[in-house]
């Protein structure tokens, strides 16, 4: 620690313009001090003191995953470092937002955090109100906007999901509508088979058809269409001839389940006609309440597995930071915006055994999806899309690319930019991608962008090990 000279602080830009008595006042309260190289302080540690270079030279660092990634490296006197902010008190985390690495021998002008409070309040009041109108009304307004961009995402998500939801919906309903009529049909049918009150080795033969037909059956998917209709037309005759009523109702479902002539005469020989038209309308009605009850079945499956990817989207009931498998993670957010994705071709390029990760499960689905629907309407949905993750060292590595028309060379430096968007009015609030780089940043990652006409990529890199969500 050396001596403090006023005239030396003159020389100094920040310090320039005050007089005797404030330059003696920051001599006073403030010190210089001497440092080696190695860290004066590094991000996110309390900020409790303010640096001003008299000589020597810095580099400014903010920490990217396991890295400190340089921002700024000067020997310039007068460049200025550390709690800057404090004059905002405890309104905001008074930490230091980067780290400043000594790089020669250095000589530093350092104020203690609440001196410097001090020295904004009571030297400059109207320019900290001023500053601090800025601060706070800049964090108000874009708290706002967030909040209304998350709105129209939650809207946009919500429409997707109500139309991918409401088809199965409508087809159990459908469905539950026909097994009701098929069940009073099948109750008819039994009925009339009970009226001819057939023998027991007569049941007994009718049960024995039954099995060996389903047994063997060959349905009509294994057809080409014109065979099928051709298998149709056939039994439709035989039906006919046999006098069975509503043979063109029966008919199809002979068909399609690939019953063939050989078999119902098998049946006909053993019954009498009555008997054996009473038996094929009771079977043709348990064949099609069977396929009803599938389509259900699929369309309640459906149902379900939406229901479980909005929760796995979400992450309900389960802890904030959870072990996340990104493949997984990214097929989730793809189920979420499904409903877009008809006319588009999607790629996965997954590396095999990809380590999970610890973070925010919620809030990564939120950059999949700010990512994904950028790339849905930079194809205006139906180009294609191409989903990769894969190790580089000691990250993941996620890249979200499409092939639409690329953002301009000039604009790419300003995407990351709070409130700035190349959509034009009302198609976005300029907040999605300011979104998807503080989330990343919050689980100590980057991202980045390259585009060119034809082809637009967005790459995620998470730390695998050690990740600190905070």
């Amino acid at each position: 620690m050396g001596p403090c000279d006023p005239e030396e602080l003159r020389t100094l830009f920040l310090f320039e313009k005050l007089d005797d008595d404030q330059l003696a006042w920051l001599c006073a309260e403030g010190r210089i001090e001497e440092f080696e190289p190695g860290f004066a302080y590094r991000e996110g540690e309390p900020a409790v003191c303010f640096y001003v270079l008299i000589e020597g030279s810095v580099v400014l660092s903010r920490r990217v995953g396991e890295d400190d990634v340089e921002i700024v490296r000067t020997g310039d006197r007068g460049v200025y470092a550390g709690a800057f902010q404090a004059y905002l008190g405890d309104r905001i985390r008074q930490t230091y937002t980067n780290s400043l690495r000594i790089t020669t021998p250095s000589r530093f002008y350092v104020l203690d955090a609440d001196k410097f409070a001090q020295l904004m309040r009571d030297w400059f009041p109207m320019a900290l109100h001023v500053l601090e109108g800025l601060f706070f009304g800049t964090q108000t307004t874009q708290q706002a906007v967030e909040q209304r961009e998350r709105l129209l995402a939650l809207g946009s998500l919500s429409a997707g999901l109500t139309h991918e939801l409401n088809n199965p919906a409508s087809a159990a309903q459908r469905s539950a509508a026909g097994m009701l009529e098929e069940l009073r049909v099948y109750g008819q049918e039994q009925f009339n088979l009970g009226k001819l009150c057939l023998s027991g080795s007569e049941v007994e033969r009718i049960a024995s058809w039954e099995a060996k037909v389903r047994s063997g059956a060959k349905p009509s998917s294994e057809l080409r269409e014109s065979d099928q209709a051709a298998r149709e037309d056939t039994i439709l005759e035989w039906l006919r001839r046999k006098n069975v009523e509503s043979a063109w109702k029966i008919a199809p479902e002979l068909a399609e389940y690939g019953i063939d002539l050989e078999q119902l005469d098998e049946l006909s020989g053993a019954l009498e006609p009555a008997a054996t038209a009473a038996v094929l309308s009771q079977f043709a009605s348990s064949l099609r309440a069977e396929r009803i009850a599938a389509a259900m079945l699929h369309s309640t499956a459906r149902i379900f597995d939406l229901i479980g990817a909005i929760k796995d989207y979400s992450y309900m009931d389960r802890a904030p930071i959870q072990d996340i498998d990104i493949p997984q993670s990214l097929e989730t957010t793809l189920a979420m915006v499904a409903s877009r994705l008809r006319d588009v071709k999607v790629v996965r390029d997954f590396e095999l055994g990809l380590p999970h990760i610890s973070a925010y499960g919620g809030e990564l689905n939120q950059v999949w999806t700010a990512l994904i629907e950028n790339a849905l309407d930079a194809v205006q949905d139906k180009g294609q899309i191409k989903l990769a993750a894969r190790t580089n060292g000691d990250l993941i590595v996620v890249e979200i690319s499409d092939n639409g028309p690329g953002v301009p060379e000039d604009q790419q430096a300003r995407i990351f930019e709070p409130f700035f968007t190349t959509k034009g009015p009302g198609s976005g609030l300029g907040l999605g991608l300011d979104t998807v780089n503080r989330i990343v940043r919050i689980h100590r990652g980057y991202v980045s962008v390259e585009s060119k006409p034809g082809k637009t990529c967005f790459q995620v890199r998470l730390p695998i090990q050690q990740l600190q969500a905070y």
